[in-house]
């Protein structure tokens, strides 16, 4: 069974507060934040803007620079709270290039903020590589910690948050995808991917050939007007989705962990019966192995048993 749940338009909270003498959190009249010199990771929102920190405004103001993905995406956010920092590009095709200046000027006392186009910087984003270069070099990195595409699918999706892993963006041949979820299956955790709207269906269908049919979830535009979750199994997820067409918007989708539904000897046997009924041994004992997501010898081991006990 699949369920869906919406949320009204979350952006209409009012006026977004201007940001200078007067910005949230600081009275009219108080000096502007000092920084520290060193490379400040800020998080931004995924959607409403009004998810941004005071703390986040207060280091984006007072930043000698901030290093952008999309400079015309950041400055949208720069407009809406009235910032007037020294946006720069930064992103996979500019950043060898831009790296070495980048870490003379931090270790020169430069004090520079990293955004990404939405949420935490480092997560599926070209950041890392200069947060790990500075590192190196013996700068101080700061996180400023906000919005979280990932961790909010999470508290949406119902499924455990006590272990789980982010996996990234899953390959998008059928191949490769189901050999990566093969790696992932006896991890005792919730995974998290984000994928897109041609590719989800699809998607759905190999990690249900592969993990079984757990649990799953699919969250879309979060904090956006058209805000979604989907929940069910993978395979009502994936016949959902191939018969309704792609979802549009950024979506992140969430796997149970193994073991949601604990397979007994008597479910196996009974699931087997069915299956050979009708099928030779190795593709019966290939179904339902993938159906329950167990090992495929092991499953077709008990086949061969049932066969010979009759």
């Amino acid at each position: 069974m699949v369920e869906a749940m919406s949320s009204p338009d979350p952006s209409d909270s009012g006026a977004i507060p201007a940001v200078g003498d007067s910005r949230p959190g600081h009275p009219k009249g108080q000096p502007a934040v000092s920084l520290d010199p060193g490379l400040y990771v800020v998080s931004t929102p995924i959607g409403n803007l009004r998810d941004i920190t005071l703390r986040a405004l207060d280091v984006l103001t007072a930043a000698d620079e901030v290093l952008a993905e999309d400079t015309r995406v950041a400055g949208k956010l720069m407009s809406a709270y009235g910032l007037k920092a020294r946006l720069s590009p930064y992103h996979d095709h500019n950043g060898a290039e831009r790296r070495p200046g980048l870490i003379r000027a931090l270790q020169g006392g430069a004090k520079i903020a990293l955004i990404s186009d939405a949420g935490t910087p480092l997560v599926s984003d070209p950041g890392w590589k200069l947060a790990h270069e500075a590192l190196e070099a013996g700068v101080k990195v700061i996180p400023i910690p906000g919005a979280s595409a990932m961790l909010a699918g999470l508290v949406a999706s119902g499924l455990p948050s006590d272990k789980f892993l982010f996996a990234g963006f899953l390959p998008p041949k059928s191949g490769a995808r189901k050999s990566a979820a093969e790696a992932l299956k006896a991890v005792p955790g919730t995974l998290i991917f984000y994928e897109s709207g041609p590719r989800l269906a699809d998607a759905l269908a190999d990690l249900a050939s592969v993990l079984g049919d757990r649990d799953a979830a699919v969250t879309r535009e979060l904090t956006k007007m058209f805000e979604e979750t989907r929940r069910g199994t993978l395979a009502d997820l994936a016949t959902h989705y191939a018969e309704s067409g792609p979802p549009r918007g950024e979506i992140v989708l969430l796997v149970g962990p193994p073991g949601e539904h604990e397979v007994t000897p008597e479910r196996l046997d009974a699931a087997l019966r069915d299956a050979l009924d009708g099928q030779p041994t190795k593709a019966a004992a290939n179904a339902v192995a993938e159906a329950l997501g167990l090992p495929k010898r092991d499953v077709y081991q008990r086949a061969l048993q049932l066969k010979a006990d009759g």
